[in-house]
């Protein structure tokens, strides 16, 4: 699965050496998320709980971390990679900082990838291969249709309310689309020739789109259910990706090529099951173009948000 991955893949992308590199190459990325994380913490109400809960936080490439904890009784990080976690814990120079820092493994989608896993295990494949591409793509929205999705899920070790600052920081695209890689993947192994004709299958992006939805209202009842009464949610989610080959172009839309994320439904799904007080939208470079590689970056949607 390629949450197995996670760790590794992190070591390669998040840290004080990509956060540097952040700032000389997109320093407003680093601005926006700090600042909206910040003002869910400063604007909560007084009688909100003094606990701040990042989901996804990683090693805090993005999240201030140092900031949330002077701010906080406790600061909660939840994510799948605990080395990485550590790793920003680890930053802080203030030993009383760092105690106040709590590290939680989990999957914070509540198992989505293992139990679609399992589904795809089941099916046999080998005789399904023969049979051609509608077959193959049938049997992968069946799993992805059949797949269940807790809503919410259950972390064990958070309780519902006890956070007055609760923070999505760049994890929920992630939710939904490692799972049907993982599919994917599967398919390419068995049967690569069928690579790409996902697109052609109308049952199968139904039900990946109608996956995508139900991860993603599963992710905000989440965070409802977490943030304290007067608390507030820091909602950070990439929307597109885009990749283009021109060096220092990444900003410019003639040499770049978009890739939607997340089904335009997202922005209704939250306006509707929260108040948005602040909203702010931009774009970050990733990685620049080399020698048969093209440079990626993200368009990036913020949110401070009140039940």
């Amino acid at each position: 699965m390629r949450i197995d991955t996670l760790t590794y893949n992190n070591i390669q992308t998040q840290g004080a050496q990509r956060r540097a590199w952040l700032r000389q190459h997109s320093p407003q990325h680093l601005q926006h998320c700090a600042a909206l994380m910040l003002h869910a913490l400063q604007k909560r109400q007084q009688s909100a709980s003094r606990s701040t809960l990042a989901l996804g936080a990683g090693a805090c490439t993005e999240v201030p971390l140092a900031e949330l904890a002077r701010d906080s009784d406790e600061v909660v990080l939840a994510d799948l990679d605990l080395a990485s976690m550590r790793q920003g814990r680890d930053e802080l120079s203030s030993p009383a900082l760092r105690k106040r820092v709590r590290l939680l493994a989990c999957d914070i989608s509540g198992g989505v990838s293992a139990s679609l896993n399992r589904l795809i295990e089941q099916q046999p494949w080998d005789k399904l291969g023969p049979r051609g591409t509608q077959v193959i793509f049938d049997t992968a929205a069946r799993c992805l249709e059949q797949c269940p999705v807790p809503d919410p899920p259950e972390i064990e070790g958070i309780r519902p309310g006890e956070s007055g600052a609760v923070i999505s920081s760049l994890v929920l695209s992630q939710l939904f689309s490692y799972p049907l890689l993982d599919i994917l993947d599967h398919i390419q192994r068995i049967a690569p020739s069928y690579l790409g004709e996902q697109e052609r299958h109308r049952r199968y992006q139904e039900a990946a789109e109608a996956f995508r939805v139900h991860v993603i209202q599963a992710h905000l009842h989440l965070l409802r259910e977490l943030v304290d009464v007067g608390g507030l949610v820091a909602l950070v989610c990439d929307v597109r990706g885009f990749v283009f080959d021109v060096h220092g172009a990444g900003n410019d839309t003639e040499h770049r090529r978009t890739i939607p994320l997340v089904p335009r439904i997202f922005f209704d799904l939250v306006r509707s099951n929260f108040s948005v007080l602040e909203e702010a939208q931009w774009e970050w470079i990733t990685d620049f173009p080399e020698k048969g590689k093209l440079g990626r970056g993200y368009e990036v949607v913020g949110y401070v948000l009140a039940c």
